[in-house]
């Protein structure tokens, strides 16, 4: 007499959760045990994010839309006044919001694919490349990097094109170390050196054996090396070599209503205004690096004691 004959088996139920959870499941689970520091951050990011997608939808006025009277109060008609020449302080504060996190991102992910890059291939290639390029990234992270770009940006021209470029290759120099010292752990690696005896080219073993094993890290990095461009775009804007005019700028605004704050005595919100664009700055800052300190503390393996 043959009858299935069905066995509970707790480890089989749980790989079956496991298996019907979706990526959103898991990241709202993930999501729930961040903490409220991690929480934080997100919400900040998210929102600037937001800003930055829909801001004409978001903004009341355009971008370089002047008005009459400069240096107007805070009122309902412009919520945070207007600017030296009459354009309205919160409608650019939101377009900053798309330029200086969108300049910033766009170089941050050049920096890493030309940092990146260079550092697996020299990880691998452990002859004279490794050390043409090691030496070429002491040498120019031995001058300052906002000198050196102040100084390549006053001779090739202020142009968002310009600043990119330069900006990401003066930061590649530090993505270039970081990759090539964690690659160096990897490279020596077993399966590293099956896929090279297989006869892998150098590309697909970067992509696929290395670059994998690697990414924790990287990413970390990447929030980083984000905060120190962003804050780099908007010293050069300070400065007014960064993202210039019309265009707005959170650093750029920074500078253009400074000499509010020497009339704090007489309007307060008036003084305050130079502060809102230096503040957005520093909320960003302070967002990304809560969401970076809760990925490292996730990838490293550490547990919070009871």
């Amino acid at each position: 007499m043959n009858k299935d004959t069905k066995t509970y088996s707790a480890a089989g139920e749980v790989g079956s959760i496991l298996e019907t959870r979706s990526t959103f499941t898991r990241l709202k689970i993930e999501l729930t045990k961040a903490p409220l520091t991690a929480k934080f951050g997100i919400f900040i990011i998210i929102v600037f994010v937001g800003l930055a997608i829909f801001a004409p939808l978001i903004a009341p006025y355009g971008e370089a839309e002047v008005f009459p009277e400069p240096y107007a109060p805070w009122s309902s008609n412009h919520l945070f006044g207007t600017d030296q020449i009459g354009r309205d302080i919160f409608s650019r504060l939101i377009f900053g919001a798309r330029n200086t996190v969108g300049v910033a991102f766009a170089t941050t992910i050049l920096a890493f694919l030309i940092g990146g890059a260079l550092g697996l291939a020299a990880a691998i290639n452990r002859s004279y490349l490794d050390l043409f390029l090691s030496r070429t990234v002491d040498v120019l992270m031995a001058i300052p990097q906002l000198i050196f770009a102040l100084v390549l940006l006053s001779i090739f021209g202020s142009t968002i094109i310009n600043l990119i470029i330069i900006i990401a290759v003066l930061d590649s120099t530090r993505v270039f170390r970081l990759t090539r010292a964690v690659s160096l752990n990897v490279v020596v690696m077993d399966y590293v050196e099956v896929a090279k005896l297989r006869g892998e080219n150098i590309s697909w073993v970067m992509r696929k054996e290395i670059l994998p094993n690697i990414l924790p890290p990287l990413i970390a990095e990447f929030g980083l090396r984000f905060c120190f461009v962003f804050l780099s775009i908007a010293a050069l804007s300070f400065l007014g070599v960064g993202i210039q005019p019309p265009t707005a700028d959170w650093g750029s605004m920074v500078r253009e209503n400074a000499s509010l704050i020497q009339f704090a005595q007489y309007d307060l919100k008036a003084a305050m205004t130079p502060l809102l664009p230096a503040a957005a700055i520093a909320l960003l800052t302070v967002a990304v690096n809560f969401v970076v300190d809760w990925f490292l503390h996730k990838t490293s393996g550490i547990k919070d004691e009871k």
